[in-house]
């Protein structure tokens, strides 16, 4: 086990109906969830070869025959059963700082241009920053690290509005945290931001 470097993958269990939703509203249920596991393999993709250990959190059941591996440096969680997503990252996070863990980042399996250099980046920028964000093109991020758990990121937050990254920074000026913005993403919610990748690779997506 790294015991420095941890990077938390938030996931939805691919189930038809369940995922996607926004984006099914407009192509389908089974297209949205063709989709979605299409995203789970390439974020595995992604982060399968980095130097650090991944915790990969699912969203209702641990699936031991899915596409993650079962052994080190990936291991299997189950988000906290709060329906609250500030709820559930905070578990996540204290889980991780309570096991040891130094740098500590978190994403979820919707950002379709977030590639392995970006994640490298993220961490290399906890090496001289407090945190680090990267914010998504709906006011969201996609991205959160940090190297000590800070309960206040995951408190009075209206998740999945536009106000969650501009309240997440001010959060980090409140506490005089020094911090690093990655670039803007898009988070694939809809059918307008699944027309933001390219038209080759979106079919690729669907099959």
């Amino acid at each position: 086990m790294n015991k420095k470097r941890l990077l938390i993958i938030f996931v939805k269990n691919p189930e038809l109906g369940k995922c996607k939703t926004r984006l099914a509203a407009t192509i389908g249920d089974e297209k949205a969830l063709v989709f979605y596991k299409n995203m789970l393999q390439k974020t595995k993709e992604e982060v399968e070869e980095l130097a650090f250990d991944k915790a990969v959190y699912y969203s209702s059941f641990i699936d031991k025959d899915d596409l993650w591996p079962n052994n080190p440096p990936f291991y299997k969680h189950i988000q906290n059963s709060n329906p609250d997503l500030g709820v559930k990252m905070q578990s996540a996070f204290e889980d991780a700082f309570n096991n040891g863990y130094e740098s500590v980042c978190i994403m979820g399996s919707d950002c379709y241009s977030l590639n392995k250099e970006t994640l490298e980046s993220a961490f290399l920028a906890l090496e001289h920053k407090d945190v680090v964000l990267g914010p998504s093109n709906d006011g969201g991020y996609y991205l959160l690290g940090m190297n000590k758990f800070y309960k206040e990121f995951f408190h009075n937050k209206r998740w999945s509005t536009d106000t969650v990254a501009p309240d997440t920074i001010l959060d980090f000026k409140n506490l005089n945290l020094s911090h690093q913005l990655l670039n803007e993403l898009v988070d694939i919610d809809n059918e307008e931001d699944f027309n933001t990748i390219p038209e080759e690779e979106r079919n690729k997506l669907l099959i």
